[in-house]
């Protein structure tokens, strides 16, 4: 099969590419880039005023599967992740039972094979079950195909099981995936410690409950060599402990996620629990540190934590709601205004922030658009303005606290390895 792109503005961070041209795709790999292409029999997409990246990359979502389907699974949630733009996403072990050996890792790519619209790399937990005691089968997991290991949704609290992470993994070229948060600061609560929890009467997390443990594990970064990923920052402090590490020379990287970039603890005000999530929604502040510091690369990627729940599971008092926001399919709009059309960040660098780098961090051969690499391509179009609708979401989840919110910019193609999965919001696989 032959597709042809014709008049799009290509954006290439990998090849500091960023022009108008057309672009060949043939078996499902990229065959060309250039002026006035052609070739016989291929279909030709005219995008003028569109731009082509490299495939999407979210490398933070929870698919559920196995045991949790009743809240998405490997099927809905690819499909989710199409109409998104994305055509690779990393998977977190938080399932039922736990990822957290060969056989799980192993079911997770066999299931993404059978069913996926997307590439699907599973990530391993650190611990068995998740429990933070002792270290899981990471060189089977690894074996098998697991590309980072975490325990996320729960932090490693002992910190010398984490300073075994950090060693071990260095066999593997691996990150370690750190849910930062001391569980003694979090216990029992809801939202951001601070004015609107007391207005509000909700047992607040503090901000330094997310610090201290980054702080911790950037020393045990600094002091085993190992690599550090920090998932979902989300304070300003946070910021500043991971632009000091990277200073010193620590091996760590960071992600922020679209909710933390565009939400106030002020939307808790509403008692809505979609808007429930951890870490929790903080300040204004919080928000220009997070955006200055994806700027200026102290935040590394940009990545949704998709964390889909049923409508029964959030239907509840806010302090008995679980916490999570589906985000698959409103990250390309929400992140293209609040930080391109906002002027805080340049297309080219969003793009890099969501294809080169989390293709970098976990070591998979996607996110850049070199002649002979993977047919992975999104196409953007920053004009397009639309709603975000929950209830028409395709996945399970549509915990969204963004219900109404108008968007301009949104993703219009997503090609996965030279096939069309997804073409002006049609889902075609």
């Amino acid at each position: 099969m032959k597709l042809l792109f014709k008049g799009g503005w290509i954006i290439d961070p990998a090849q500091n590419m960023n022009e108008i041209a057309d672009l060949l795709i043939e078996n499902g790999k990229i065959a060309a880039i250039g002026e006035a292409l052609s070739a016989d029999g291929a279909e030709i997409m005219h995008i003028d005023g569109k731009y082509v990246v490299p495939g999407l990359i979210d490398m933070h979502v929870h698919l559920r599967e196995p045991g949790l389907e009743y809240k998405e699974d490997i099927y809905t949630g690819t499909r989710a992740a199409a109409l998104g733009g994305f055509t690779s996403i990393a998977c977190m072990p938080n399932t039922k039972p736990v990822i957290d050996n060969f056989t799980g890792v192993d079911y997770i790519k066999g299931r993404a094979r059978a069913v996926g619209a997307v590439n699907v790399y599973p990530i391993g937990a650190i611990t068995k079950g998740s429990e933070g005691l002792e270290l899981a089968e990471i060189g089977d997991m690894v074996q098998g195909g697991a590309v980072a290991v975490s325990d996320d949704g729960k932090p490693v609290s002992n910190a010398q099981v984490m300073r075994l992470a950090l060693e071990y993994t260095k066999m593997f070229g691996i990150p370690v995936i750190a849910h930062s948060e001391d569980p003694h600061l979090a216990d029992g609560g809801q939202m951001h410690e601070g004015f609107v929890s007391t207005v509000l009467g909700l047992k607040g997390i503090p901000a330094v409950a997310e610090e201290i443990m980054i702080a911790r594990d950037c020393l045990l970064a600094e002091y085993t060599g190992g690599r550090l990923h920090v998932a979902h920052v989300s304070t300003a402090g946070a910021v500043e402990i991971i632009r000091q590490a990277k200073a010193r020379g620590v091996n760590v990287t960071a992600e922020v996620t679209p909710h933390h970039l565009t939400l106030t603890d002020e939307a808790v005000r509403s008692f809505d629990s979609r808007t429930k999530v951890n870490p929790p929604l903080r300040t204004l502040t919080d928000i220009e540190a997070l955006a200055a510091g994806l700027a200026d690369g102290t935040i590394d990627v940009i990545a949704t934590d998709h964390a889909p729940h049923a409508f029964e599971d959030k239907d509840v008092e806010y302090k008995y709601a679980p916490f999570g926001i589906s985000g698959l399919e409103t990250a390309v709009g929400l992140i293209l205004q609040a930080l391109v059309q906002g002027g805080r960040m340049s297309l080219a660098d969003v793009v890099k922030a969501m294809t080169l780098r989390p293709a970098q961090i976990l070591g998979i051969d996607k996110g850049t658009l070199q002649v002979g690499k993977d047919a992975d391509i999104t196409v953007l179009d920053l004009a397009q303005e639309w709603t975000i609708e929950p209830a028409k979401f395709i996945s399970k989840g549509k915990n969204s606290p963004y219900s109404g919110f108008q968007v301009k910019g949104q993703a219009i193609a997503t090609i996965v390895s030279g096939e069309v999965v997804m073409q002006e919001g049609r889902l075609l696989k």
